[in-house]
């Protein structure tokens, strides 16, 4: 009990270093993900209209995630410097995968009886996949933008260690001391956890609408209707 007043009050006391680094934080994900999905998701629908690409993109898509973190933040150190820079790249690079494997997905799975009924009211190629298949295939998507979201909150930590800034400076900064600063090292872990957690939650209320039959298919049927 000691400890958890210890912790409340460490937070209490640096409320607005909290709040910085949680905006710091928050910003490295989000940005790292805005590229990430519209990379990812512009690399699905390529490889869904051109088979021939697709275990190519897969494949090096699938490399990024072979190289170690806090190595992949060195690398970029001679070409950005320190800074928020080569984690922020290397973030968008960790976060391609799960998204671009579910636009694939998400787009084989659109039933064939609905893009042939597309094409019988004229639809053209580009029409067909911004009104028909890429509505059906958001709920997949969503999921690898939600899975590489929870991806990223955790390794921005390391960020810290290469001048990012972020959660992850309480961790850096509260175990090494002498004696350890247990309440500031603690707060980065419960705010690392916390994160994923409230992402978690948000998509479960976010993405409900994402699944309802109705609205994926409103567009197609009052077409076919006229």
């Amino acid at each position: 009990m000691s400890g958890l007043r210890s912790w409340w009050s460490f937070v209490d006391d640096r409320w607005g270093e909290v709040w910085t680094l949680v905006q710091q934080h928050a910003w490295l994900v989000i940005e790292s993900m805005l590229f990430a999905t519209i990379i990812a998701v512009g690399l699905g629908i390529w490889s869904h209209r051109n088979a021939r690409v697709k275990p190519i993109v897969l494949a090096i898509a699938s490399v990024f995630l072979t190289i170690p973190s806090l190595a992949l933040f060195v690398i970029f150190i001679p070409f950005v410097g320190l800074g928020r820079t080569g984690p922020l790249i290397a973030l968008t690079m960790y976060s391609i995968l799960p998204v671009l494997r579910n636009t694939t997905v998400g787009l084989e799975q659109v039933d064939p009886a609905v893009v042939e009924a597309a094409k019988g009211v004229g639809m053209s190629s580009t029409t067909r996949l911004f009104r028909v298949e890429l509505p059906l295939a958001l709920p997949v998507i969503f999921a690898g933008v939600r899975v590489a979201t929870l991806l990223n909150t955790g390794i921005a930590a390391i960020a810290t260690l290469v001048q990012g800034g972020g959660l992850g400076i309480s961790s850096r900064t509260g175990w090494p001391a002498i004696p350890p600063r247990r309440d500031r090292a603690h707060l980065g872990g419960c705010r690392l956890y916390g994160a994923p957690c409230a992402g978690t939650g948000h998509r479960h209320f976010a993405g409900r609408p994402l699944h309802d039959p109705s609205r994926q298919y409103r567009p197609l049927t009052e077409r076919t209707k006229l």
